[in-house]
């Protein structure tokens, strides 16, 4: 019993330690608004965007630290960017977590305990990083309508 307290007190000290240093640290948002299956668009992005979303998915410290350089997550941590459903229909609703962060979230069977910080403060910078994560991985998501993006509102920062 001593040592399963033990392993657990380690575990959750390991996850703070991880979230504070490698997601850029910073406050959560109120749940966003969410968007609708409306806004799946078979478009693709441009090679530039999605170069542009390559450099900052992999910027230590930021999306790759949590979802892993193949997309993968961290079971029941992380989530999971590959043929995430939530990923490909709630497409504006990703923007935004990058934007504005996110409170722990979770789905009919995981319940991820993390919350997301906010990562970027630029809308471009933003739906790049999206678009490249909806066309990586085996994904095939399409892009996201940057004219639905540029309604989103960015929370204040503390």
């Amino acid at each position: 019993m001593k040592i399963k307290s033990l392993l657990a007190i380690a575990l959750v000290a390991s996850f703070g330690l991880a979230l504070t240093t490698s997601c850029g640290g910073g406050k959560t948002a109120d749940k966003a608004k969410t968007d609708s299956t409306a806004n799946v668009s078979a478009a693709a992005p441009t090679p530039e965007q999605l170069a542009m979303g390559k450099a900052i998915f992999e910027t230590p410290g930021k999306c790759i630290t949590c979802h892993q350089a193949n997309g993968q997550g961290v079971a029941n941590v992380f989530p999971n960017l590959v043929g995430s459903n939530f990923l490909l229909t709630q497409k504006v609703l990703a923007v935004t977590q990058v934007l504005n962060g996110s409170a722990a979230v979770g789905n009919k069977t995981v319940h991820y305990p993390a919350p997301m910080p906010p990562q970027l403060s630029n809308v471009d910078s933003a739906v790049a990083v999206i678009d490249y994560v909806l066309n990586s991985f085996g994904n095939k998501g399409g892009v996201v309508p940057i004219e639905d993006a540029k309604k989103i509102v960015i929370l204040p920062r503390k």
